[in-house]
Order: structure tokens, then C-alpha cells, then sequence
């Protein structure tokens, strides 16, 4: 037993489940040889044995399942041959008889146990598929809900979750043009278009590795540089508004819309932690996240707006367009910056 407890420490899981199965049919054996003898009836031991076989074992071991099974069925085939009472009524046969008097018996007593251990690993497999199905769901919804790290914090039992960054870009992006559409149109085809809109979304924030935060409305905010930090955030979202603008553009040319994107992006640090018990979610607070916020409700339709601290992030790598001073509410006049695009775009034109 304590060189399966020593297996076990290393890591060796299969090989101390067959050596322990091992361990578990020799004991009786070897009790009936060595000191019962045809007295008792603990050969039968052996065979609830076989049945704990064929559960111990997980799905992707199944041929250890039967060799253990295989060597508790010969354990009780060697029990009953040599220690077993009813042994005299077989001795007492001749010949041929024997044998399949021997068979029979052996059949009409392992054969139980035996077809009720592949019914027990049956009811097992199917309940843990069912189990994992289920599990899989929960677990892809939760990760739907809040970004992967912190779901995994949550499952660990963290109660209170709550972190600051001190570097982080805000994006948040308006549809200009949304709520006239709205009244002119009916509520599936306005749920069916944002949900199409926000989805290519979705799939531009995975593309670059970047964190939605939540829709509001007809709003859409994102974050990158958390929950996990990196050193381009701010290039990263630029880079996202730039493809958001052209999603935009595909899409009015693909429904005869003619909506438009109003951005607002700005960087800073922020706090950012999950709130809620039942409706939990993961949002994003402080001074920053409101300037982003001004930034795209000052902003102009069709344009990303950026504030000064974005700009200083980005002006090496990208073009703007100064638009100067905006009074934004609460916060006085701060310089605004017309994202264009991507500086090496307009150098490889030039020198292409």
C-alpha cells in the first residue's frame, strides 16, 4: 500500500491503479492458500473486485480496465479450482464432465459480476460526458461573461475582485443614426442587425487580443492592456478602431445603411474589477474611462477622436489630424486628434 501511495506522489496515476488493483486480488489469494483454505468464501471478494475495476479507471485507459479484469477473473479461477467448498462435488465427477461442470459453475457466478461491471462503467462514462457536456457550457458562458483570467479567479473562490492598472486604452464607439433607424424599424431585424454589427465586433477585439468590456445600447466599449498587461495598448486599439471604421463601411455597403461610427479613445489608469452577485459583471472605472467617454460623445460621426495622452502614445506610428481644443463638461479644454491611419501605410505608397 505504500508503494502505491509512493506512485501516486510521482505522478505514476495508471501504474498505481493497476498495482493497486493488483494489491486487491492477492490479498484474498493469497488468504484462502495460505491460511483459510476451502473454509471460507472470500474468492467472492475477489470478484466485487472486478467490479471496482471498471470504474477505476478513466475513459482513455479502457485496455487497463480489462487487463485488471482479466487478472481478477483468473484469481477467482484459481480459488475456485484449488480452495473452493464446492471443489469435492466437482472432484467427484470424471473426465470431461468435470470441466464443463467447472464452467459452469464458473459462468453462472463470474458472469454476473462481470456483465454488471461493463453496466456499471457504462451508467459512469455517460453521466461524466453529460457531467462535462454541462460543465463545458457553464464554463464557456462564464468566459463569455468576463474575460478568461478572471473567470478562473472567480471559479478559485476569490470573493472580492478588484485591480489597478496604470496603463490601459479605452475605446468606446457610438452608431450615429441608430435610433432613427430604430423607429422605422421592426424589433427582430434591429436585434438581428446590432447583433451582426457587434459580433464583427467580437471577432476584431479577439483578433486584436483586446477586452470587451459591454455593450450599452447602441454603444460598444472595449479596453486593452488588461486584465492582463501589455506594453501596446494603445497601438492595438487604434489598429481596432481603424478596422471597426471599415466593418462599418462593409456593412452599410452590404444592408444599404448608411450609418456611421462615432470613436472616442483615451488612455490613462483605470480600475477594473467584477461587480454584481447574480447579474455580475466586469467594468472598468476612474478618470480615464470618462475621458474616453467624452472623447467619443465630442467626437464627429465617421471620426475616431483620440485625447492628447493617446496621442503622445501614437503620434510615431500613426497620422492624425489636430482638431483642436474641445470644451468636454467636468473637465475644461483638452487638445482632440483625428486618427488617419497607420504612418508605414503612407510610407510604403512613397517609396513603393
Amino acid at each position: 500500500m505504500a508503494f502505491g501511495l509512493i506512485l501516486n506522489k510521482f505522478h505514476k496515476y495508471t501504474l498505481a491503479r493497476v498495482y493497486g488493483a493488483v494489491l486487491a486480488y492477492a490479498a484474498p489469494t493469497l488468504g484462502i492458500a495460505l491460511v483459510l483454505g476451502q473454509s471460507y468464501f472470500l474468492q467472492f471478494y475477489i470478484l466485487l473486485g472486478v467490479m471496482v475495476m471498471f470504474i477505476a479507471f478513466p475513459p482513455e485507459e479502457s485496455k487497463f480496465v480489462h487487463l485488471t479484469v482479466l487478472i481478477g477473473l483468473l484469481c477467482f479461477t484459481i480459488t475456485m479450482m484449488l480452495y473452493n467448498p464446492v471443489i469435492p462435488i466437482i472432484k467427484a465427477d470424471k473426465g470431461f464432465r468435470t470441466g464443463g461442470v467447472f464452467i459452469l459453475v464458473f459462468a453462472v457466478i463470474a458472469a454476473p459480476f462481470t456483465a454488471l461491471g461493463y453496466v456499471f462503467r457504462h451508467i459512469w462514462l455517460s453521466t461524466e460526458a453529460a457531467l462535462r457536456i454541462e460543465r463545458e457550457k457553464s464554463e464557456r458562458l462564464l468566459r463569455n461573461i468576463l474575460p478568461a483570467p478572471i473567470a478562473e479567479r472567480l471559479k478559485s473562490g476569490q470573493q472580492t475582485i478588484a485591480d489597478a492598472f496604470k496603463e490601459a486604452t479605452i475605446l468606446f464607439a457610438d452608431i450615429v443614426g441608430f435610433t432613427p433607424l430604430a423607429e422605422r424599424t421592426s424589433p427582430d431585424q434591429l436585434v438581428a442587425m446590432l447583433n451582426t454589427l457587434f459580433s464583427m465586433f467580437d471577432d476584431l477585439t479577439e483578433t486584436h487580443g483586446l477586452e470587451k468590456i459591454k455593450t450599452i445600447g447602441d454603444a460598444y466599449m472595449v479596453v486593452a492592456g488588461l486584465p492582463e498587461h501589455r506594453h501596446d495598448h494603445a497601438q492595438a486599439m487604434a489598429a481596432m478602431a481603424l478596422d471597426m471604421q471599415r466593418t462599418m463601411t462593409g456593412f452599410n455597403a452590404s444592408t444599404g445603411h448608411a450609418l456611421e461610427l462615432r470613436i472616442g479613445i483615451n488612455s490613462g489608469a483605470v480600475t477594473a474589477g467584477v461587480i454584481g452577485k447574480k447579474k455580475f459583471s466586469y467594468d472598468l472605472w476612474g478618470d480615464a474611462v470618462n475621458t474616453a467617454a467624452h472623447m467619443e460623445s465630442h467626437g464627429i460621426p465617421g471620426e475616431i477622436q483620440v485625447s492628447q495622452t493617446t496621442y503622445d502614445l501614437l503620434k510615431d506610428a500613426f497620422a492624425f489630424e489636430e482638431r483642436g481644443l474641445i470644451e468636454l463638461k467636468g473637465k475644461g479644454l483638452m487638445n482632440g486628434y483625428l486618427l488617419r491611419g497607420k504612418l508605414h501605410a503612407f510610407s510604403d505608397v512613397s517609396t513603393g
